[in-house]
């Protein structure tokens, strides 16, 4: 495994984006907190964001159920470069929700206020930085 699975000491962590840029997300590292995810929140805001953390990589979809605002998805593999985006993904307002996945294994998945992705001039195979302690 890439990293150790472990409970992380810590909710939030700073995320370094392409360009100097710096947001806060909050972890979603167990199976609960990913399968939770944003749901039932009102709004992120764009110098927030949520990063799910995976034990192996994977094409780990994500669906908009219980959403109630559009997000922009992003998937970084090992080396924490983006391999795939979805932007503007809107809310699921139906019980057949579509699932978003990549095509190339992930092992993260940063979730940001819809528009992020353009605001942030995030282009695939840049790197996206983050220090994960395990204290």
């Amino acid at each position: 495994m890439p990293w150790p699975f472990f409970a992380l000491n810590q909710s939030y962590i700073r995320v370094f984006l392409p360009g100097g840029r710096a947001i806060t997300a909050e972890l979603a590292v167990s199976p609960e907190q990913r399968q939770t995810g944003l749901m039932f929140r009102d709004k992120i805001n764009p110098d927030q964001g949520m990063l799910f953390l995976f034990e192996r990589e994977g094409r780990h979809s994500f669906w908009m159920k219980n959403m109630q605002f559009a997000i922009d998805i992003l998937w970084l593999d090992r080396d924490k470069r983006i391999v795939h985006i979805e932007k503007s993904v809107p809310p699921c307002e139906s019980e057949n929700c579509p699932s978003y996945a990549p095509e190339t294994p992930a092992l993260y998945v940063l979730e940001l206020a819809a528009g992020c992705a353009e605001l942030y001039d995030l282009k695939l195979y840049q790197r996206i930085d983050f220090i994960l302690h395990k204290d």
